[in-house]
């Protein structure tokens, strides 16, 4: 009993770590829409007065900073004009496995470990004031 024990541990363990690893990284990712959304429609959808599309990007990824506090976790946000005055904001989330909280090496016998990423996009019409469309 004791060898198969022995045998079967590790395995269990890679188990374990792909499962933690996976739901953590679905939680995140729930999160991070809700903060994105929520984000966009509170900076994008009315900007401050003189504020562009880069200024409204770095409040919504500071905002994404603040809600996503953890070294394994990091967020991007772009921008792009769409037809009809339409503004298209995306967020990349990235995501770093970990050993149970534990940090992993980015690279194994040379081998780069890739981060996760997930990707939303939200397409706002951005009010400006005192513009007849």
């Amino acid at each position: 009993m004791t060898v198969e024990f022995v045998a079967a541990l590790p395995v269990l363990l890679a188990v374990a770590a792909i499962s933690v690893n996976a739901l953590t990284y679905f939680g995140w990712c729930a999160a991070f829409d809700d903060d994105f959304r929520d984000s966009v429609r509170v900076y994008a959808a009315s900007p401050a007065y003189g504020q562009g599309v880069g200024d409204t990007c770095a409040l919504i990824e500071r905002a994404l900073d603040e809600r996503l506090d953890a070294e394994n976790v990091s967020a991007s946000v772009s921008a792009h004009g769409v037809s009809a005055g339409h503004t298209s904001f995306s967020a990349t989330l990235e995501y770093m496995p970990t050993l149970f909280g534990l940090g992993l090496k980015s690279e194994v016998m040379g081998v780069a470990l890739p981060k996760l990423s997930h990707t939303e996009e939200l397409v706002v019409d951005c009010y400006k004031p005192g513009v007849l469309l």
